[in-house]
C-alpha cells in the first residue's frame, strides 16, 4: 500500500484495487503470447513497467517480450501497509547467519572440500546406502539428453569505512533496467548491527557458462520437458535422492527449500 500511495495517491485497499482493475481492463489479451502481455493482464501498466519489467529482464537476460507467458502465472499484490516482503508471520534468518547453522549441523561429520563428487561417482556412491545429490541433475547423467539452462549470479562486495548505515535495510531491490545489479544487500541489518563500518554486496544476474556457478533453473517449456526426461532417470536411482534447486530443477525460495529438505529427510530416513 505504501508503494501504491506513492504511485497513485490511493489511501485504501479498495482505491488501489480499483486502480489496478482499471488498468488491467486495457490489456485483456485472449491468449497472451509473452510475459509482458501476461503481466499487463495481471496488474496493469504502472506496476508492470515500474516494478516488474526491468527487474525481470535483468534476471533472465532477455526482453520481457521474449519470455514465455506461462513463466508469470500470478503476481502477488499485497494490499496492506506492511513493508515486509511476505505475509508470513515469522520472517528472518538463523541467528549468526546460515554459516553458523550449517556448521552446527555438520559438527562431527567428515567433510571433503574441493572434491568433485562426479569425478569418482562410483566410489562415492558405494560409501553409503543413501546419497543426497544437490548438483545439476543433467550433469549427473552426463548430459545424456542435452544440457539444461541455468542463470548465474555475480557479487561485488564493498567495505564502507566510516559508514554505519548505507541503505537502512538488509535488502533493497533495484527494478530499473538501467541499473546493472538487481539488489544491494547490507549484511549488518539482518541482525540489527551497530558497527561503525558496514559491508554491502551488489548482486548481478548473469548468463551461466563454464567456470561460473549455476544458481537457478530457467523453467521455460523446453527446459521443463528436458528435465522431465532426467527426472525419469532419477526416479530409477533408488539410493540417490536429488534435491534442491539444481537437483530438482526448481526455483525455490529459501523457506521452501528448507521445508522440502526437512520433508525429504523424513522420507529418506523412513526408508533406510
Amino acid at each position: 500500500m505504501n508503494t501504491f500511495y506513492q504511485m497513485w495517491g490511493t489511501k485504501t485497499p479498495a482505491e488501489a484495487l480499483a486502480k489496478i482493475e482499471e488498468q488491467k481492463r486495457k490489456h485483456n489479451y485472449t491468449n497472451p503470447s509473452n510475459l509482458e502481455e501476461q503481466a499487463l493482464m495481471l496488474v496493469g501498466e504502472d506496476i508492470y513497467f515500474k516494478l516488474i519489467k526491468g527487474y525481470t529482464e535483468k534476471q533472465w537476460g532477455l526482453q520481457a517480450t521474449e519470455i514465455p507467458a506461462f513463466i508469470i502465472r500470478r503476481i502477488p499484490v499485497r494490499l496492506r501497509y506492511d513493508n515486509n516482503y511476505f505475509n508470513d508471520p515469522y520472517q528472518g534468518i538463523p541467528i549468526g547467519g546460515y554459516t553458523a547453522i550449517i556448521e552446527k549441523m555438520l559438527e562431527g561429520i567428515e567433510i571433503q572440500l574441493n572434491t568433485d563428487f562426479l569425478s569418482d561417482k562410483n566410489r562415492f556412491e558405494s560409501m553409503a546406502k543413501k546419497i543426497v545429490y544437490t548438483g545439476e541433475i543433467d550433469r549427473y547423467f552426463d548430459y545424456k539428453y542435452g544440457q539444461l539452462d541455468y542463470r548465474s549470479l555475480r557479487f561485488e562486495h564493498q567495505v564502507l569505512e566510516n559508514t554505519d548505515n548505507f541503505q537502512g535495510n538488509a535488502v533493497v531491490n533495484y527494478t530499473e533496467r538501467e541499473v546493472p545489479y538487481t539488489r544491494i544487500i547490507e549484511h549488518k541489518h539482518f541482525e540489527f548491527g551497530e558497527q561503525k563500518t558496514t559491508v554491502i554486496s551488489k548482486e548481478y544476474s548473469e548468463e551461466y557458462k563454464d567456470g561460473t556457478d549455476p544458481y537457478y533453473p530457467i523453467n521455460d517449456e523446453r527446459n521443463n520437458k528436458l528435465y522431465a526426461r532426467y527426472k525419469k532417470l532419477a526416479d530409477n536411482k533408488k539410493n540417490i535422492h536429488f534435491g534442491g534447486r539444481l537437483g530438482e530443477y526448481k526455483y525455490y525460495d529459501m523457506d521452501k527449500v528448507i521445508a522440502s529438505a526437512l520433508s525429504s529427510c523424513e522420507s529418506i530416513f523412513n526408508n533406510l
